[in-house]
């Protein structure tokens, strides 16, 4: 499974639905009885502090591609120095009450897993523990040429010790703009310096899934075991812009689970779905959860 580059221009701007309270009441429905899978995005981090890049009046961005990262020695060293500030930010991030909400529903026996296309790790940090990340995590990075796993805080030490005093300087000079997936707007890196694998002395990436990339084989059949082992699909603040996550609604749609999606604004799979709710996942999973605690 490849992910593929979207133009990535932030959505229409569309009104969400009224009465959260009578359409958490309806999420509340569909869910009852059901063994339910939850698929989420980026939407469901933003209220954390995590910026997105389709969310309306996001500023237009480009995502990273694979290609783009293996250019050259000078873009992975631009890449790496603006990672060293961004990565932070994310892994300071806590989870919101969207991600509280799925974990209580799956300690409740609600929410059977969850496929999460964010890198951010906040499900696991709610206390979700039947959690797939499609596309990897920031708390890792992996060596291009050995396949060699070491953890981010291991790297930031090293490029701590290779850069001294670097995020001081770039502090002095004001606030920076935190741009999604662990990244940050910076253009002077010219003199940073990287860090190679401790291993084999290999090309070091964030254990991430970039555009242009492939999904690893067997984490794609993961996530179709935990959509056949569901009796129904929620989507949760995910556009579903990019195939990777899209083609686990269709498929579950051609096996006959219902689907449920709760985003702001349109999704590419809103014709799939048995129930859509435009409004935000912060809002309405909690109270969700909260009904179905109620009449329970």
């Amino acid at each position: 499974m490849t992910m593929r580059m979207a133009a990535w221009e932030p959505a229409e701007a569309t009104t969400p639905d009224p009465d959260p309270h009578g359409r958490a009441a309806d999420l509340a429905r569909f869910l009852d009885g059901r063994r339910t899978l939850a698929l989420t995005g980026a939407g469901l981090s933003t209220p954390s502090g995590i910026p997105d890049y389709r969310s309306p009046g996001s500023p237009p961005r480009t995502p990273m591609t694979i290609q783009m990262f293996l250019s050259s020695p000078e873009f992975r060293r631009h890449y790496w120095a603006r990672n060293h500030l961004g990565w932070r930010h994310m892994d300071a991030a806590r989870p919101n009450a969207a991600h509280r909400a799925l974990a209580e529903l799956e300690h409740r026996g609600v929410v059977s897993g969850v496929i999460t296309q964010n890198v951010d790790m906040l499900h696991i940090k709610a206390g979700s523990r039947s959690v797939l990340d499609l596309h990897g995590s920031y708390g890792r990075v992996i060596c291009l040429d050995c396949g060699h796993r070491v953890s981010r805080h291991a790297l930031d030490e090293a490029l701590v010790a290779a850069n001294p005093g670097f995020r001081d300087r770039v502090a002095g000079r004001g606030a920076i703009e935190v741009a999604p997936d662990a990244d940050v707007v910076l253009d002077d890196t010219a003199s940073f310096v990287t860090v190679d694998c401790p291993s084999c002395g290999g090309t070091l990436k964030p254990d991430i899934v970039y555009f242009g990339e492939s999904v690893a084989k067997d984490v794609v059949e993961r996530a179709y075991a935990m959509v056949d082992d569901a009796d129904a699909v929620l989507v949760a603040g995910s556009s579903l812009t990019v195939m990777s996550g899209l083609r686990f609604v269709r498929h579950a749609a051609k096996t006959g689970k219902s689907i449920a999606i709760v985003n702001r604004g349109a999704t590419r799979g809103d014709d799939l779905a048995e129930l859509k709710i435009d409004h935000r996942c912060e809002e309405i999973l909690p109270a969700a959860a909260a009904t179905m605690h109620t009449v329970a």
